[in-house]
């Protein structure tokens, strides 16, 4: 019996020394294992409150700063200064807001356009501290940096003094080293440095229409008003603004006849602005509170279809969109009259492009301002009240309640509080004509007579012969 325990003790005993050891071992190799990277670890370290970047965000070069965090590249620097000691070349506000062209900055700005953007950025930063102190001195030898865009390709930024000023490509430095941080350097530069790569997409967005292929047209249109063909309108360059104004576009309206179906294509047609308008439509519904708005566009395909070719030719559009609420309160009677909901949205559209930025400075510099819809001859007028914008007078006022709920630089929505109704054409009642009191003059001559009639009756007329 004492030999089976002891045989027993001693098998349990060589077990728990076998298991003891292969816990020992794992663990040993789990420690000098090396860690596998986790999600984590990809990402770039922390930059500290010392950062270049930090400096940037921070600092009064506000125009830059706001188009990096636009443009979606904070994790993307904070790579590069954790990898590198980088030097960044920041064009002062001015230059990106007075000095540039609006076009191209409605061009950097779309969406669609964020690679650009992006690359026209990082265009301006190279992976290497230059110091004013070492800038390069040799006129015939300049150095050449390569920046951070990688779409850039052999593009190369260029580092100069020349005649006592320091020079980065055709920039002239003017606040040199003005932020110094331990990973980096900022320098203020006069104008943007824009890379090859942005220019070239930029053209090739201003001339949608250049292929060598012949586009097909569309039969001639005869004008309605005068039942005459209508005269090609003169030749433009892509992108250029339309020669005829707004109203000469238009297609006439429902009592003079339908709209001339468009012809296949054109070379006028430089804007996708069916896509542009259903854009719109689609972000009124995503906003939420314009569903009425949304729907009458959508419903209303003759008004969405002409704001659209409208568009496609160049012009350009406000729209005040009155929200659900403002919408509930129109009545059956404003509703009921043929061509009606046309003419109220018509009343809405501004042939202008207003942000509501512009819209509130126009009204704080000038009082009223009266813009024109294209509800001829009726205008818009808009003032300053309770520090936003107040369209129209007395109780067919609405004030500026969303602003800037799409905005694509050629299609802007501005949300208003209430419908829009044009004053109504108040003909005067015609004013009675006055009753004049006729006072009849006294003449000699038939009182004369009348006094020798009644005289005669009583036979005296010896005495009054002399009156006849």
């Amino acid at each position: 019996m004492n030999f089976q325990i002891y045989g027993f003790s001693n098998l349990f005993f060589f077990f728990f020394t076998i298991f003891s050891f292969l816990t020992i071992t794992s663990c040993a190799l789990q420690e000098t294992r090396p860690a596998k990277h986790s999600p984590a670890s990809n990402s770039p370290a922390q930059i500290n409150s010392n950062s270049v970047l930090v400096a940037l965000l921070d600092s009064h070069y506000t125009e830059l700063s706001e188009l990096v965090e636009k443009a979606l590249l904070l994790q993307t620097l904070e790579g590069a200064v954790s990898k590198h000691n980088i030097t960044i070349f920041a064009p002062k506000n001015e230059a990106l807001e007075r000095d540039l062209d609006p076009e191209f900055k409605r061009f950097l700005l779309e969406p669609r356009n964020l690679k650009s953007l992006q690359n026209l950025l990082l265009f301006h930063m190279i992976p290497t501290r230059i110091e004013s102190k070492h800038w390069p001195m040799e006129v015939n030898n300049p150095i050449h940096h390569t920046s951070l865009c990688r779409d850039a390709y052999d593009e190369k930024i260029q580092v100069i003094e020349k005649n006592g000023e320091k020079l980065v490509g055709e920039a002239r430095i003017i606040k040199a080293d003005d932020i110094i941080r331990p990973d980096g350097i900022i320098h203020g530069i006069e104008r943007l440095l824009i890379p090859k790569s942005v220019q070239q997409d930029f053209n090739t967005r201003r001339s949608l229409r250049s292929i060598s292929a012949v586009l097909p047209e569309g039969a001639p249109e005869v004008d309605p008003r005068t039942h005459r063909l209508k005269k090609p309108a003169p030749s433009v360059p892509a992108g250029a603004p339309p020669v005829l104004p707004i109203f000469d576009a238009m297609a006439p309206g429902p009592s003079l006849a339908p709209a001339p179906a468009p012809g296949p294509g054109g070379p006028h047609h430089h804007f996708d602005g069916e896509s542009q308008v259903k854009d719109f439509i689609q972000t009124l519904l995503h906003y939420g509170g314009y569903n009425e708005m949304a729907d009458i566009l959508v419903n209303l395909t003759s008004l969405a279809s002409e704001m659209g070719r409208l568009i496609s030719e160049g012009y350009v559009l406000t729209v005040l969109a009155p929200n659900d609420e403002a919408m509930a309160k129109l009545t059956t009677d404003q509703l009921s009259e043929p061509g009606a909901p046309e003419q109220i949205m018509y009343y809405h559209l501004i042939p202008e492009y207003q942000t509501e930025e512009s819209m509130y400075n126009s009204v704080r510099r000038f009082g009223k301002v009266r813009y024109d819809t294209l509800r001829l001859p009726h205008k818009v007028v808009a003032e300053e009240a309770d520090g936003s914008v107040k369209f129209g007078q007395g109780e067919g006022s609405a004030y500026l309640f969303d602003p800037d709920i799409y905005t694509d630089g050629r299609i802007s929505v501005q949300g208003i509080d209430g419908v829009l109704i044009p004053p109504e054409e108040i003909k005067p009642a015609p004013k009675a004509a006055p009753v004049a009191k006729v006072v009849s003059k006294q003449r000699r001559g038939k009182l004369l007579e009348v006094a020798c009639t009644m005289l005669g009756a009583f036979g005296q007329d010896s005495h009054l012969s002399s009156c006849y």
